[in-house]
C-alpha cells in the first residue's frame, strides 16, 4: 500500500515536471529575447494598444533576457528574436508601433530628451508617439528592442512583429521575416550618407558639356548634397528654399555698414551647426526649418540621415576658375531694393541687387569653390580674360562659345559669293560682368543675339556695296571698319573689343581665276623689267669686271713710268755725277796726257838721235806688236838669198847696215 502512495507520488511528481515545470523553463540564447504573451486574463488592452503594461492580456511589455527563465506555458507562451544589430557603414530607422498618435499632418513622432527605444516602458511614460521616429540607430547598434513596440528596419531585413494586417500578412508569407521594400525604403537609402568627390558626377558633367571629353575622362567633380526635407511647416509664400531664419540676418545686416563681399560671406556661410547638418531632425524643426527644398547643401562628410525624412541629391559644386568670374542670379531672398530703378529696356535678363536680393548680384564671385544650393543660385560663368571668338570652321579650345559660329557668307556688288573666317577678341571686365549678364542673360545670348547678328550683317552690307576687287584691295580699312562698328555695337552691353582680324577669305572660283590671270601677267611684267635690270646691271658688271680686270696692268704700268721716273732722275744726278767728275778730273788727265806726250816726244827724239829715223819706226813697230802679243814673224819663213819683204826686210837690211859694233850705243 505505501509502495503504491510512493510510486503514485513519484508519478504525480513526474507528471507535474514533464507537463508544468520542463514546458515552462524558457531557454533564451545570447543574442535573442522572449516576447512573452499571456494567454487569458481578467483585464483587456485598450483598443489603441496592442501591449499589456499592467498584466492584460496579450503581448506583454516586459521582455525575457538572455538565460533560463520560467513562464507557466498554460499562461504564457514565449516566442523568440534577435536583438537588434546595425553593422557599419548602415543605419537602423525605427518605427513604434505604440505610443501616443501623432498630430494632424505629422509624418514622423516628436523626439524628446530621455527617450529610449530599448526601454518600451520608459518610452511610454516620457511620451513616445507613434510612427517614424525621428532619430536613427547609427552603425555598430546591438541591444534588445520590443519586437512589436518597434520594428527597426535595417539594410538586410526588418527587426520586429508588425502588428498591422498588411505587413503582418507579409510577414508571415515570407516566412516571418520583412525588408525594407515592404515598407517603401530601398536598402540603399540604409547606409551612412557619404559625400565625397563622384565621379558619376564628372562623368555627367563630360556628358553635358560637349568637347570636353579628353579633359574629363579621370577627372571626378567637387559635389555638394542638396537636401530635401520631408517633415516641417509649409513655406512661406513665393519661397521656394528654406532657409533658418529666413534673411532676416541679411536685412539686419544692411542696416549697418556691410559691403557687398561681407554679404555674399554671410549668405553663402551654412546655418547646419544649429541641427547638426540634418542628423538631428528635431533640432531642425524646432529651429524653424520648413518642409522642402534646403537652402544650405551638405559639404564633404558622412551623415546620419533618416531616409523618411531627409533626402540628398548630390550636385557639382560651383568651381570659379582664374581668369572667370561667377555671376550669380538669386531665385531665393528678399524682394528687390527700396528705391532700386529698372530699366526692363535695358536689364531685361534681372535687376542688379545687392547680396541677400532676389536677381542679378552685383557683386560677382571670383576664383573659388562655393557650396551654393544650384536650385537657388544659378551661377553664370563670364571669362574675364581676353575671349577669342572664331566664325570658322575650328572652334576655340578653351571654350564653346563660338562652337554655332560659322564662316561668314557675303555677296559682292557683281554677285560674288565670298567665305570669310574671322576672328574676334573681347573683354569683359569682373566688375561689370553682373550688368553683362543682366542685359543679355548669358555669355552664349552674348555670342548667340548681339555678336553674330552685328559682325555677320556689317559684312554682308559692307561687301554688297564694293565691288569685289576693290574688297579685295581694301581689305585691311574693310577690317577696320568692322572694328569700329563692332566696339560700337559691344559698348552698348559694357563689352570691349580687342580686336577684328579678317583671317581668311575664300574667293569665287571665277574671281580667282581672273585674278591669278592678271596676277600672272603682273608678275610677267614684274619679270620683264627684272630681267632688264639684270642685264643692266651685268654691263655695269662688266664694265667693273674689265675695270678690275685691268687695274693689275694698270697698276704695272704706273709702277713701270715711276720707275722709269726713278731711273731717270737717278741717271741724271749720274750724268751730274759723271760731268762733275770728267769736270774735275779733265784737266788732270789733259795734265797727265800732255806730260806723257811731251815725254814721248822727248823719247822719239832721243831715239831718233840715236837710231835715226828707221830704227825709231823699227823699235816702236816692234814694241806696239809685242805689246799686244802678235806675231809679226811668220812660222815658216819662205824666201832666197836673205831677201824678204816688209818688216822682216827693214829688220834686216838695219842690222846688216849696221853690223856688230857699229854703234856703240845699242
Amino acid at each position: 500500500m505505501l509502495i503504491g502512495i510512493i510510486i503514485g507520488v513519484l508519478l504525480l511528481v513526474l507528471l507535474f515536471f514533464f507537463v508544468i515545470v520542463l514546458p515552462s523553463i524558457r531557454v533564451i540564447g545570447p543574442n535573442e529575447i522572449g516576447l512573452v504573451v499571456k494567454r487569458f486574463g481578467p483585464k483587456k488592452l485598450s483598443a489603441d494598444n496592442p501591449i499589456a503594461f499592467r498584466g492584460e492580456a496579450g503581448y506583454q511589455s516586459e521582455l525575457l533576457m538572455p538565460g533560463w527563465r520560467w513562464k507557466f506555458w498554460v499562461v504564457y507562451s514565449v516566442s523568440k528574436f534577435p536583438w537588434v544589430q546595425i553593422p557599419a557603414g548602415e543605419i537602423g530607422v525605427v518605427i513604434a508601433q505604440v505610443g501616443s498618435p501623432l498630430p494632424i499632418g505629422a509624418k514622423s513622432a516628436v523626439y524628446k530628451q530621455g527617450l529610449r527605444f530599448d526601454d518600451l516602458n520608459g518610452f511610454i511614460e516620457a511620451g513616445g508617439q507613434k510612427g517614424v521616429q525621428r532619430p536613427v540607430l547609427p552603425p555598430g547598434t546591438l541591444f534588445p528592442i520590443h519586437p512589436v513596440g518597434f520594428l527597426i528596419i535595417a539594410k538586410d531585413r526588418v527587426y520586429g512583429l508588425p502588428i498591422s494586417p498588411e505587413l503582418s500578412e507579409v510577414y508571415h508569407k515570407k516566412g516571418r521575416r520583412l525588408a525594407p521594400t515592404d515598407l517603401g525604403l530601398d536598402p540603399s537609402a540604409l547606409t551612412v550618407t557619404i559625400i565625397k568627390p563622384s565621379a558619376e558626377v564628372g562623368q555627367i558633367i563630360k556628358d553635358m558639356v560637349p568637347g570636353k571629353e579628353e579633359e574629363k575622362k579621370t577627372k571626378v567633380a567637387d559635389v555638394v548634397g542638396v537636401v530635401t526635407t520631408l517633415e516641417g511647416e509649409p513655406l512661406p509664400p513665393g519661397d521656394i528654399a528654406s532657409r533658418l531664419g529666413g534673411f532676416k540676418d541679411v536685412e539686419e545686416a544692411e542696416a549697418g555698414s556691410i559691403t557687398d563681399g561681407q554679404l555674399v560671406e554671410l549668405i553663402i556661410g551654412s546655418k547646419n551647426q544649429q541641427h547638426n547638418n540634418y542628423q538631428d531632425m528635431q533640432a531642425f524643426l524646432d529651429n524653424g526649418g520648413k518642409i522642402g527644398l534646403q537652402h544650405d547643401p551638405l559639404l564633404y562628410g558622412a551623415y546620419l540621415l533618416n531616409p523618411f525624412l531627409v533626402r540628398v541629391n548630390l550636385v557639382p559644386m560651383l568651381v570659379v576658375e582664374q581668369g572667370e568670374v561667377a555671376v550669380i542670379k538669386s531665385y531665393v531672398g528678399l524682394s528687390e531694393e527700396k528705391g532700386t530703378v529698372v530699366d526692363k529696356e535695358k536689364f531685361k535678363f534681372g535687376t542688379l541687387v545687392r547680396p541677400g536680393h532676389r536677381g542679378v548680384w552685383r557683386e560677382p564671385l571670383r576664383t573659388g569653390k562655393y557650396a551654393i544650393n544650384p536650385h537657388c543660385y544659378q551661377a553664370e560663368i563670364v571669362p574675364t580674360a581676353i575671349l577669342t571668338l572664331n566664325w570658322a570652321t575650328t572652334q576655340s579650345k578653351a571654350h564653346l562659345l563660338d562652337a554655332n559660329l560659322t564662316p561668314i557668307d557675303a555677296k559682292s556688288r557683281e554677285g560674288f559669293m565670298f567665305h570669310i573666317d574671322l576672328q574676334v577678341q573681347i573683354h569683359v571686365a569682373d566688375t561689370k560682368a553682373p550688368a553683362v549678364i543682366s542685359m543679355v542673360g548669358t555669355m552664349q545670348n552674348l555670342v548667340g543675339e548681339v555678336l553674330q547678328p552685328a559682325v555677320g550683317n556689317h559684312f554682308r552690307d559692307k561687301l554688297q556695296s564694293m565691288p569685289a576687287v576693290k574688297f579685295i584691295e581694301t581689305r585691311q580699312q574693310v577690317q577696320e571698319e568692322a572694328y569700329k562698328h563692332i566696339s560700337a555695337q559691344l559698348d552698348q552691353y559694357q563689352v570691349e573689343t580687342r580686336g577684328v582680324y579678317i583671317q581668311d577669305v575664300i574667293y569665287p572660283p571665277q574671281l580667282v581665276e581672273v585674278l591669278t590671270n592678271r596676277e600672272i601677267a603682273n608678275q610677267q611684267i614684274e619679270t620683264y623689267k627684272k630681267q632688264k635690270e639684270a642685264q643692266d646691271q651685268r654691263v655695269e658688271q662688266e664694265q667693273s669686271a674689265g675695270t678690275a680686270d685691268m687695274q693689275k696692268e694698270l697698276a704695272k704700268a704706273r709702277v713701270t713710268v715711276e720707275i722709269r721716273q726713278k731711273g731717270a732722275e737717278a741717271r741724271k744726278a749720274e750724268a751730274d755725277g759723271e760731268a762733275t767728275y770728267i769736270e774735275m778730273t779733265g784737266a788732270a788727265q789733259g795734265a797727265q796726257v800732255r806730260a806723257v806726250g811731251l815725254a814721248k816726244a822727248e823719247a822719239y827724239k832721243a831715239q831718233i838721235e840715236a837710231l835715226g829715223p828707221e830704227g825709231t819706226t823699227l823699235v816702236n813697230a816692234i814694241t806696239a806688236l809685242a805689246d799686244k802679243n802678235l806675231k809679226f814673224v811668220p812660222d815658216v819663213l819662205v824666201g832666197g838669198d836673205n831677201s824678204m819683204g816688209g818688216l822682216a826686210g827693214v829688220l834686216m837690211n838695219y842690222i846688216n847696215k849696221k853690223g856688230p859694233g857699229k854703234d856703240a850705243k845699242t
